[in-house]
C-alpha cells in the first residue's frame, strides 16, 4: 500500500457562478467580490494541503447584451490569470423566456445560460486526477451534478455558509468545508471590476 504524502497536493476547482450565488444567499454579496487565489490559499492552508494552481470556470455574457457584466468578467478574469489561476470561460447562450403577468399579458425576455462549464470542470477534475496532478481536489461549488465525477478520487467541497443559507449541503460523496462570513470577508478582492458608473454597495 502506498504511503499518503505528508502534505497532500491540492487543486482548487471554482465554479464561479455557483460560488457567487452561494455568497449572495449566505452573506448578501451583490457581485462576485471574492479573491479566488486568496480564498483557495486560505482554505488549503487550513487543511494542511499544498496548493497547486487553482482553476476557475464561468460563463460570460455577450458585450452587446450586457456590457456591464462583460466588462466586469473581462477584467476580473484577466487579473486571475496574472496571479496564476487557470481560467476557463465560455460565452453564455441565450434563449427567449416568456412569463405570464398578473394582468394576463405575456412578457418575453432573453435569459443567458451557462452551457458546458460544469462539464469542463468535471472533465478537468477526472483528467488531472488520472494524471496524478493532485492528491485531493477541492471544489468550490454545491452543484450536485458533479457527484458522479468523484467516485475514484479524494474530493472535498467548500461553500459559503451562514444562518441565512438556504442550501447548507456540500456535494454528495465529498468532505464538506464551510466558509463562514469572517473567512469570506478576509478573502474579498480589493479590486472592483465593475464600470465606475455601476458601483454601489457590496
Amino acid at each position: 500500500m502506498s504511503t499518503p504524502p505528508a502534505k497532500p497536493r491540492a487543486i482548487v476547482f471554482v465554479d464561479g457562478q455557483n460560488l457567487f450565488y452561494a455568497a449572495k444567499d449566505s452573506f448578501g454579496s451583490q457581485f462576485p467580490d471574492y479573491d479566488v487565489a486568496l480564498l483557495a490559499g486560505r482554505l488549503c492552508h487550513g487543511q494542511g494541503w499544498e496548493l497547486t494552481p487553482s482553476r476557475f470556470y464561468t460563463g460570460v455574457p455577450d458585450s452587446a447584451d450586457d456590457p456591464h457584466w462583460n466588462h466586469f468578467w473581462h477584467h476580473k478574469l484577466a487579473q486571475m490569470g496574472r496571479v496564476g489561476v487557470h481560467v476557463f470561460s465560455r460565452p453564455l447562450r441565450y434563449r427567449n423566456q416568456t412569463v405570464r403577468l398578473p394582468d394576463g399579458s405575456a412578457h418575453s425576455f432573453l435569459v443567458g445560460q451557462e452551457k458546458g462549464v460544469d462539464v469542463r470542470l468535471a472533465l478537468d477534475l477526472v483528467r488531472l486526477a488520472s494524471d496524478r496532478h493532485y492528491d485531493v481536489g477541492l471544489i468550490l461549488s454545491q452543484d450536485q451534478d458533479l457527484t458522479e465525477a468523484v467516485e475514484d478520487v479524494r474530493l472535498a467541497s467548500a461553500f459559503p455558509s451562514s444562518p441565512a443559507s438556504r442550501n447548507r449541503r456540500g456535494i454528495d460523496k465529498t468532505d464538506w468545508i464551510r466558509i463562514d462570513r469572517n473567512l469570506y470577508n478576509e478573502c474579498k478582492d480589493a479590486r472592483d471590476y465593475r464600470p465606475k458608473g455601476h458601483r454601489g454597495g457590496s
